[in-house]
C-alpha cells in the first residue's frame, strides 16, 4: 500500500525523490478513493523500484491541497524531477494510470 504522507515530508518523498512520483490526493470519506486504493496496491507492485507511489489525506494537508489546486478527491499528480508532469481527476482506470506513468520512463 502506498506510504502516507504529510506536508513536511512531502519535499523530501516526492519533489526530491530520484524517482518519478505519483501522488494520490485523496479523502477518508471519498468512495471513488476507496475503490482507487487497489488498483494503486497493484500499481505500487507492478512499478516497484520505478515509481514511487504516495496517498496525501486533502482533509489534514490543507497547504498542499492548496498549492497544487487540489480541487475534488480523487486527484493523482505524477511528479518527476520535483515537478508536475501530468494529472487525473476523479475516478479512473487503471489503464489510464498505466499509460500516464509509462509515458515517463
Amino acid at each position: 500500500m502506498p506510504a502516507k504522507i504529510s506536508t513536511a515530508e512531502f519535499d523530501n518523498e516526492v519533489l526530491a525523490s530520484d524517482l518519478p512520483v505519483l501522488a494520490d490526493f485523496y479523502s477518508d470519506s471519498c468512495i471513488p478513493c476507496k475503490r482507487m486504493s487497489p488498483i494503486l496496491s497493484k500499481l505500487e507492485n507492478e512499478y516497484e523500484n520505478k515509481v514511487k507511489l504516495v496517498k496525501i489525506n486533502t482533509n489534514f494537508e490543507k497547504e498542499l491541497v492548496e498549492r497544487y489546486n487540489i480541487l475534488a478527491a480523487p486527484t493523482l499528480i505524477l511528479f518527476d524531477k520535483g515537478q508536475e508532469v501530468s494529472r487525473l481527476r476523479g475516478a479512473v482506470k487503471k489503464d489510464d494510470i498505466t499509460a500516464l506513468i509509462d509515458q515517463i520512463l
